[in-house]
């Protein structure tokens, strides 16, 4: 990238950050979330190559691909997979059906997760904890909004995160269970390509009822974050112990 054309784009960034605050902070953003399984695989350092040559070979198809979706104001968020298909022959995988929204209070700094783990509904409701991002100073568009990135290593589940957010619309709002960044998250790479959540339809407009409370309660076991935490531990610790990949039974 040639000099002239980073002075442009840190000028768009510094008008972009400066008039953040009268933009639009309310809408849906429709995710892109390819998966890609050879990648996923790759990243898994306690499979023998064997073995992951095996599961390619099993899983056949590399990529599979689907939409979420992440509506949004400055009070609250929530995320949940969509309904709507990438492909008319996709049929759905079995895990989209499981229980996943993810709800964020921003005004009482609460978390209100239901989530499937292994066949089991978990709520997990506790402050708001954000990863410690590391934020960088790299520039790029993505669905139409210039964005910075930040980076974070998942320690958990061993995996290395780049974020890149829009600071036109200064929601601490993401994708999955992520946020905390001066602007809302377009898109996510984990684990470089192993999994990529890209925004493709941005919409600011005013939500109807979208955000409102749930009509009908969701059975679960309320745990804390911390709980959630070692449940994931746990998992991780036994599909090592058994030599297979622990993103096979679980959110990636």
């Amino acid at each position: 990238m040639g000099l002239f054309t980073k002075a442009v784009l840190w000028m768009a960034f510094f008008l972009t950050f400066a008039s953040a605050s009268a933009q639009q902070t309310e809408g849906h953003i429709r995710y892109l979330i390819t998966h890609n399984w050879a990648k996923k695989m790759a990243a898994v350092d306690y499979i023998s190559q064997q073995r992951k040559d095996e599961s390619a070979y099993m899983w056949g198809k590399e990529e599979w691909k689907l939409f979420s979706d992440l509506y949004f104001n400055q009070q609250m968020s929530k995320y949940i997979d969509s309904e709507e298909k990438v492909e008319a022959e996709d049929f759905g995988y079995s895990w989209r059906k499981d229980e996943y929204t993810i709800r964020r209070d921003f005004v009482r700094d609460s978390t209100h997760d239901a989530i499937d783990h292994l066949g089991k509904v978990y709520l997990v409701e506790d402050v708001i904890q954000f990863p410690p991002w590391k934020v960088k100073n790299d520039l790029k568009e993505v669905a139409g909004h210039l964005c910075m990135n930040a980076y974070w290593v998942d320690t958990v589940k061993l995996q290395n995160v780049t974020a890149w957010f829009a600071l036109d619309i200064p929601v601490s709002a993401g994708p999955e269970r992520l946020g905390g960044l001066p602007g809302v998250i377009l898109e996510l790479d984990v684990n470089d390509g192993a999994m990529v959540i890209t925004a493709d339809k941005v919409e600011l407009a005013p939500l109807g009822k979208e955000l409102d409370p749930p009509t009908k309660k969701v059975k679960g076991k309320k745990i804390s974050e911390a709980e959630y935490t070692e449940l994931i531990k746990k998992h991780m610790a036994e599909k090592r112990k058994a030599e297979q990949p622990y993103f096979w039974g679980i959110r990636y």
